[in-house]
């Protein structure tokens, strides 16, 4: 979240920000307009009171009918106070959910760009594979070694599910015991949060308002399915003021996590798109000044996972037009799919400033005699599963139909090194 003062007194800077992302500028004009009414009410009420206050001490020295008359006058004017306070309240309340909704603004090293096609890349790792023979895609892979159905997965839940049987199940498993173990060398804590999350928990990651069509809703507890881990990770420290010397934190958690994706699966075949899926998470809480130097450490433990495995890729500055609401700076790491010859998103590393922390009130203090201040939160997956194990089932694959199980994930299968 912006703060308010911030874009008071900047308003040509997030009108900038706004018209750099391509949002819609309603929602500012909206908080401006009510918040200058919020503030004319304030400032309204102050002027009154510091009135009646002074009229108070006069009344004991004037006369009888002056006296009566004027607490009169007091009485009515008690009343348009109330209705001021009133009036500022829900002025207050209206004008915090429109914050809600307005985006963090862009880190100036962001390009700026309309959509994905202006990404910046910043390197490519590994050359794409070269075949001897046509690759398959992993959903032809999949359902020729019997590792992956789809049909039981549409008919134990619906469309967007589906099922790893057999090595299938056994190599996703070693992917996440892969990436747990990189990350605690890397010097991340682990950590094995709740999979539901609750509506302040939502709300301080900026998952809510913005993501309410494509979250799972628990109506009768009032809790969400998470959308990654990052959400109940970034809430533990929810409401707390630590001391600077317990920064930075470093956590990692594994979870699966879960999106409606708005019927968006139906674009894309296989298990690159889909409803539920397992993902390492990334979490970092630093201080101000180092958050853009942790961003780029984030990024390198993230790409570590794809180089351990041998798989090709390339980073991805996002331009203005395609950072996602909260996020300030994001690259996105794309693992090459030969199979089914795209650049597939596995993992999005984001500095978000102090946006998620003036939400989850996440603060510390420089010193104990001093006052709090906001934190920075960073977030990286570390990485998501089924875009991982489509681009290693495509790039792995040989042309006998089976699949060599990368060598650093081989300890974790028995020893196993061919899935046929």
């Amino acid at each position: 979240m912006l703060d308010a003062k911030f874009i008071r007194e900047n308003e040509a800077a997030v009108r900038q920000a706004f018209a750099d992302r391509r949002h819609d500028i309603e929602v500012l004009d909206r908080f401006l307009e009510m918040d200058g009414r919020w503030r004319s009410l304030v400032d309204e009420g102050n002027s009154l009171r510091k009135h009646r206050n002074d009229v108070a001490e006069e009344i004991p020295r004037m006369s009888g009918d002056e006296r009566s008359s004027k607490i009169a006058e007091m009485k009515g004017l008690a009343q348009r106070i109330k209705d001021i306070e009133a009036e500022a309240r829900g002025l207050e309340a209206e004008r915090g959910e429109m914050l809600l909704n307005i985006p963090n603004a862009p880190d100036p090293s962001v390009p700026v760009g309309a959509s994905a096609q202006d990404n910046l890349i910043v390197r490519s790792v590994g050359e794409p594979r070269r075949f001897d023979f046509k690759p398959l895609p992993h959903w032809e892979i999949g359902e020729s070694l019997d590792i992956i159905d789809f049909d039981r997965g549409i008919k134990v839940t619906g469309a967007g599910f589906y099922v790893l049987k057999g090595d299938g199940a056994r190599l996703e498993r070693a992917l996440i015991n892969y990436m747990l173990d990189l990350h605690f060398d890397q010097g991340y804590t682990e950590v094995f949060p709740p999979v539901l999350v609750n509506r302040a928990s939502c709300i301080g990651t900026a998952t809510l308002p913005k993501m309410h069509d494509d979250m799972y809703w628990v109506e009768r507890d009032d809790f969400y399915l998470n959308p990654t881990a990052e959400v109940p990770v970034t809430n533990l420290y929810r409401d707390e003021i630590l001391e600077k010397d317990q920064l930075p934190i470093r956590l990692t958690a594994y979870l699966p996590s879960f999106r409606r994706e708005a019927g968006k699966h139906m674009e894309t075949k296989g298990i690159a798109r889909v409803h539920q899926f397992n993902k390492v998470e990334l979490v970092k809480f630093v201080i101000p000044e180092t958050s853009q130097d942790e961003l780029e450490t984030l990024l390198l433990d993230a790409e570590a996972v794809l180089k351990g495995i041998g798989l090709p890729y390339r980073v991805a500055l996002l331009c203005t037009g395609d950072l996602g609401f909260h996020a300030s700076k994001t690259y996105d790491i794309e693992a090459h799919s030969p199979g089914m010859d795209q650049w597939l998103e596995v993992s999005s590393c984001s500095d978000f400033k102090d946006f998620q922390a003036r939400r989850a009130m996440l603060k510390f203090r420089r010193e104990p005699h001093l006052k709090s201040e906001f934190m920075h939160t960073l977030n990286g997956s570390g990485i998501a599963l089924p875009r991982t194990m489509a681009a290693l089932l495509e790039n792995f694959q040989n042309e006998d139909g089976t699949v060599t199980v990368p060598e650093v994930l081989r300890p974790y299968m028995k020893g196993r090194d061919i899935i046929g």
